[in-house]
């Protein structure tokens, strides 16, 4: 697979599953398992699935600035 097919890949998974691809390539790296070109390639692979992860909480955190609280005490969308 190229760079750009894995960033496709990469793009397209849940943030749960984002952290869990992370924490697979840490344990590769840290055990030595990966070598020196498997971990650099964790570690390219890595900086794309931890942008990818910013991005999906900062379009969380947006969206839980937009709601703001009603007078009954339930949220209501800031959406106009």
């Amino acid at each position: 697979m190229n760079e750009q097919n894995d960033n496709a890949v990469i793009k397209k998974l849940k943030f749960e599953q984002a952290i869990e691809n992370l924490e697979d390539m840490i344990e590769r790296i840290e055990s030595g398992e990966a070598g020196l070109e498997g971990s650099l390639k964790c570690y390219e692979q890595g900086t794309v699935l931890i942008k990818h992860c910013s991005g999906i909480l900062d379009a969380a955190e947006k969206k839980i600035s937009e709601l703001t609280v009603d007078s009954t005490g339930g949220l209501q969308s800031d959406d106009k």
